[in-house]
């Protein structure tokens, strides 16, 4: 699908070119057509350091190994190209690419287009930035301290994120087109990319909860987190209730075990400073390198805080060859995240010159509308069958995705050890089937299938090994030792079925210094860099909150469908290894790029960010009532005069460039937070609207499911639970032509719910046989114990 792909690749920014660039690095032909002033990442860098005639570091490492042309649709010369492209990929304004007109001249294209609320809706044409995204999906009203304003997750964190779920996207288009036989439209929504990925399921919570109407502050930090210590900070994370005890043992606070109210994160947030007072004392006499070699020893979850500076260096990272040089040697940046077989990743080329390429792509032919599978409307993936092994939430991610696209997904648990996110639930233990209440596990698992099999005995073991044979591919998400430990390795699959394809998700990696350590986002997020830049100018480091996991899943699915392109020229299953922090480091690039390229260390500022001035969040009338608005363009700062009334301090003429705001930023906030005080906040938001201003309310986290454009575009969809009733789950952030129908066939699984039909049809077992499995405790339906 991917090897000789042809890729016309209109966009700019990040999302449409990490889109492409992930094609490019997975063997794609990528032509990127630009204007004759060419693409104005070009010119870009996050720090305003000046360029000489060399292009900028990010848009290098977002183009390498593409080509480039000079040109633009309706020009002879690109449009032969389009004719005779797989895919295009744009991300223009709406109604500027007129897609019926591309497919008329090429009846098996697909197009996917990236938009910030999509193509189709209400809002297809309203002004939005990455920052206004965030607000309206309900990251930022999640993150900061109760009394302090909230605060946006730093380094347009959901632009990358929304160029993973485009790259599976275009792989799911031009999959679904070639079994069609005619082309598909693949319409991708940045805003609902990031409902998915920085918004944990909230309004699910708020469903199983009757929490539907927010009062007070959204926004909490979590404890422990970010602490500062000897020598810097030093990053935690204690998602199980074990792991926040060791934590109290490793700080010196055994007291604190038997308070039940500090075990809870509501307890914790009530009595912060409390908490932090108990921390700080102990971290503060200890370094870093000190602390994480004790919570090491107790298996807590910690890590070094990553800068763009530092993070080159961490010793895991050098033993793994993480980082690499760009090909024009003058700074480095991360490699390929996955790797497909014993094979070495691929060397990346240069990204092309502008127009370097210009005359030069010789494409044969026009493409020919492909011969339909006989299908009716099949989706992408129909007929592939994957064995799930992943728990808590970025291996659930990719395999929710494969089976929205049609895959038929088995989720293996055990009665032993479900998935751990079963266990956050809403429900009281009290409650018959509290396992089934966990927001998360509900969000991640639709569409699948599920059973359990005790792996730590052989005839849990041998029952596997039959459904390794019935599989396409096994994807699992556990430290290296875990699937080892089973007895399930990659020799033991391909043994069991030479044509399947193993993803393995770790942490760390399948090598190196920390490959056996326990890695959870927030630990991605710390290490990675993405914490190093979130949060106030004066302030810790804030970790984005879950990004990282969904950013790893869809990578994941990508490096899958790659591997399953490859094996129908080979015929050979191959084992994929696909590492969650090599992903996050990838999303936050910019860093060590700017660092290694410019000298620059690139560090958090609050709300404010290097796209936009004036930009952040302002109080309107009523409590917690914040807007988010950002100026991106100088039309943006004439339509926000017009807005406001053109208020005397607007009319000062260096404020109508760019440069001449940021230096007026102080200034702008001190004006914008007087107006904004005055207003009600839905109305300003739509007055900003109507005149192309990019401005969104600071929604709840809970709340996003009232918006009119999500539900204008089906993003919500009803589904019933046997345990749980009927709500309301996220589905796919992107739409295909003539497809309706939703993308969730079922509910998520309840504990074992399929153990008898999936080993009668898949595993080919009798009725006896499961019944003694079932007696022996290897499969069953309620966790052990309860």
């Amino acid at each position: 699908m991917t090897r000789g792909l042809r890729v016309v690749d209109l966009s700019t920014e990040i999302a449409g070119p990490y889109c492409t660039k992930l094609l490019a690095d997975a063997g794609a032909d990528v032509v990127k057509v630009e204007p004759r002033h060419g693409d104005p990442l070009r010119s870009w860098t996050a720090s305003g350091a000046k360029l000489g005639d060399d292009d900028g570091a990010l848009f290098r490492f977002l183009n390498t190994s593409k080509r480039s042309v000079v040109g633009e649709l309706g020009d002879g010369a690109v449009d032969e190209l389009v004719a005779a492209a797989d895919l295009v990929v744009e991300s223009a304004a709406a109604g500027v690419v007129d897609v019926d007109a591309l497919q008329r001249a090429n009846l098996s294209l697909t197009v996917l287009s990236i938009s910030p609320f999509g193509r189709r809706g209400p809002w297809s044409d309203r002004a939005a930035t990455e920052f206004t995204l965030q607000a309206w999906c309900g990251s930022t009203g999640a993150r900061g301290v109760p009394d302090g304003p909230p605060l946006h997750a730093g380094g347009r964190l959901g632009e990358w994120v929304g160029g993973a779920y485009a790259g599976v996207a275009a792989l799911a288009g031009v999959a679904r087109s070639r079994r069609r036989g005619r082309g598909e439209h693949v319409d991708l929504s940045l805003l609902e990319c990031m409902c998915l990925s920085m918004n944990t399921y909230a309004p699910l919570f708020a469903s199983f909860t009757g929490w539907k109407q927010s009062s007070g502050p959204a926004r909490t930090v979590e404890l422990p987190s970010i602490e500062p210590t000897a020598d810097g900070y030093v990053g935690f994370c204690t998602i199980t209730g074990q792991q926040f005890r060791d934590f109290l043992v490793l700080i010196e606070r055994p007291d604190l075990l038997d308070d039940q109210d500090l075990a809870s994160a509501p307890g914790r947030t009530r009595r912060m400073r409390e908490f932090v007072d108990a921390v700080h004392p102990w971290t503060r006499r200890h370094t870093t390198d000190e602390i994480i070699e004790l919570a090491t020893l107790l298996r807590i979850p910690v890590a070094p805080i990553g800068t763009g500076e530092t993070v080159t260096g961490f010793e895991h990272f050098r033993e793994r060859g993480t980082f690499v040089s760009h090909p024009d040697g003058d700074f480095v940046q991360p490699r390929i995240p996955y790797r497909v077989g014993d094979r070495p990743r691929p060397a990346f080329r240069p990204a092309p010159t502008l127009g370097e390429h210009t005359g030069q792509v010789q494409w044969d032919g026009r493409r020919a509308g492909a011969q339909p599978d006989g299908s009716h409307d099949p989706l992408p993936l129909e007929g592939v069958k994957v064995l799930d092994f992943t728990a808590f939430w970025a291996g659930p991610a990719a395999t929710h995705m494969l089976a929205a696209l049609g895959a038929d997904v088995i989720k293996v648990e055990s009665i032993q050890r479900p998935d751990g996110m079963r266990f956050t639930t809403t429900a009281r233990p009290s409650v018959d089937g509290w396992w089934e209440w966990g927001p998360v596990f509900n969000g991640a698992n639709a569409g699948k299938r599920g059973v359990t099999l005790d792996m730590t005995r052989p005839e849990g073991l041998a029952v596997a090994k039959r459904l390794v044979a019935w599989a396409d591919a096994v994807v699992e998400n556990f430290t290296p030792r875990v699937m080892e430990g089973f007895g399930l390795d990659w020799e033991t699959v391909a043994a069991a079925n030479p044509r399947a394809i193993m993803v393995r998700m770790p942490g760390f990696g399948l090598s190196g210094p920390w490959r056996d350590r326990t890695g959870f986002a927030q630990t991605m997020e710390q290490v990675s860099g993405m914490a190093w830049i979130t949060g106030l100018a004066d302030g810790p480091p804030l970790i984005p909150r879950g990004a990282c996991d969904p950013m790893a899943g869809m990578h994941a699915v990508v490096a899958l469908l790659v591997a399953l392109d490859e094996r129908e020229r080979t015929g050979k299953g191959a084992m994929v290894e696909m590492t969650m922090v090599e992903a996050a480091l990838n999303a936050a690039a910019e860093q060590v790029i700017e660092r290694s390229a410019y000298g620059t260390l690139l560090h958090r500022d609050g709300n404010r960010g290097p796209v936009a001035a004036p930009q952040g969040v302002y109080a309107c009338q009523g409590d917690e009532r914040w807007l988010a608005l950002a100026v991106a363009t100088d039309q943006q700062w004439a339509g926000l005069r017009r807005a406001l009334g053109d208020p005397d301090w607007a009319a000062d003429p260096a404020l109508a460039g760019a440069a001449g705001r940021r230096g007026a930023h102080d200034r702008l906030d001190e004006h914008l937070a007087r107006s904004c005080s005055g207003h009600d906040r839905d109305e300003l938001v739509e007055l900003l609207a109507e005149h192309g201003v990019p401005a969104a309310p600071v929604v709840a986290p809970r709340d996003i499911d009232s918006n009119p454009q999500l539900q204008a575009r089906g993003f919500f969809e009803s589904i019933a639970h046997p345990v749980v009733g009927t709500h309301d789950l996220p589905g796919l952030p992107f739409r295909l032509s003539e497809h309706d129908a939703g993308w969730l066939r079922s509910p998520p699984p309840t504990l074992g719910q399929h153990n008898d039909e999936v080993l009668r049809h898949a595993a080919g077992m009798g009725e006896d046989e499961i019944e003694a499995l079932r007696a022996e405790g290897i499969i069953g339906d309620r966790p052990v114990g309860l």
